[in-house]
């Protein structure tokens, strides 16, 4: 591949590819040109380069009103309206919890923000060290524009940063055998859950990847399911006007809905839900696998559907509504015990 020398060539080249692929993806976009989105964000000037004071701009989102938070992986993208809420930070940990906006921040790698304007829309775009896209905040129609210039001018980067970015290579996943896996202290540690919080720390104490703790859970505690299902699963609770939660994240943010799901789409590869304060897009043809997941807590079992792809990343979880301290809804269950007949 012909490398890129400068940021006005690659804007030339990037707007050129833009005329003959008008709706390729910035993210596909930087894979087929050799480059990473934040570099495709740089070259255009009139983007904006902010302070990366990232726990003040994500408590200055308030004041932005009603925007579009956008947070994705390879194969998912989870769009959701609403106001943003204080930012709760501790260390590289990061909490932004409310009905609308509801967001787990991993905050370790997080490098670059700009101020984007692009086909007449205004976002404010976090960028990870390798020049990944973090997540996403687009402005509405319903948006406080006077807010959002006041927001620019009070973060502004004037001793603009000279973007360098790191090579990404993905480290392979290398799982401890399964002979050198406590399995039966595995096993007890997770029926002895009391919340679901809990279940990371537990695999990183016994040393297991997500997809062996599900292959090697107490019995009655994980289920393989078939990949058709996630479609079957999406289709059930809109019929039933079921309000659940929708877990969409990648390595530095995960983002969250919780609500109903009611317009599902196919466009080609990609099943959408279209609706008037949530989307989602998610290339279920990148499945490899599915599984339901019971969790035990104070209030009772938790189930979830968890969908990975090829080389054990997690795409999508699909989980029932749930409030503190009331046990997971009866209705959900029932979704749960339809797909557990695997015809």
């Amino acid at each position: 591949m012909e490398l890129i020398k400068n940021t006005s060539e690659l804007f030339e080249r990037y707007q050129q590819y833009k005329i003959k692929n008008p709706k390729v993806r910035i993210r596909d976009a930087a894979k087929e040109l050799g480059v990473t989105e934040v570099d495709f964000v740089n070259c255009n000037e009139s983007n904006i380069q902010l302070n990366s004071d990232f726990e003040a701009i994500l408590n200055e989102f308030k004041s932005l009103k009603e925007i579009l938070a956008i947070t994705r992986n390879d194969y998912a993208v989870h769009e959701r309206k609403g106001t943003y809420s204080k930012a709760s930070i501790n260390k590289h940990i990061g909490l932004i919890v409310n009905p609308d906006i509801d967001l787990r921040l991993f905050m370790t790698n997080w490098k670059y923000v700009y101020a984007v304007s692009e086909n007449n829309r205004n976002s404010i775009q976090f960028f990870d060290k390798y020049g990944v896209a973090i997540h996403k905040v687009y402005l509405t129609e319903n948006s406080n524009v006077i807010a959002y210039q006041k927001f620019l001018d009070k973060y502004v980067n004037r001793y603009k940063e000279e973007v360098s970015v790191l090579p990404f290579e993905e480290e392979a996943k290398v799982e401890t055998p399964d002979k050198e896996i406590d399995v039966m202290g595995f096993q007890a540690a997770w029926q002895d859950l009391k919340d679901t919080h809990a279940f990371f720390p537990m695999l990183k104490k016994f040393k297991l990847s997500r997809l062996q703790a599900l292959r090697l859970a107490p019995k009655g505690y994980s289920l393989q399911i078939p990949n058709k299902k996630v479609e079957s699963l999406m289709n059930l609770v809109s019929s039933l006007k079921l309000d659940i939660m929708v877990f969409v994240g990648n390595s530095n943010c995960l983002q969250i809905h919780t609500g109903p799901i009611e317009k599902i789409i196919r466009t080609g590869p990609w099943l959408n839900v279209l609706d008037p304060i949530f989307n989602l897009h998610l290339k279920d043809e990148a499945i490899d696998q599915v599984w339901i997941v019971k969790k035990p807590t104070d209030m009772g079992l938790v189930h979830s559907v968890e969908a990975f792809d090829k080389v054990g990343n997690l795409i999508i979880q699909f989980f029932g509504k749930r409030k503190p301290n009331i046990p997971e809804s009866e209705d959900w269950r029932l979704v749960i015990q339809s797909l557990e007949n695997v015809v």
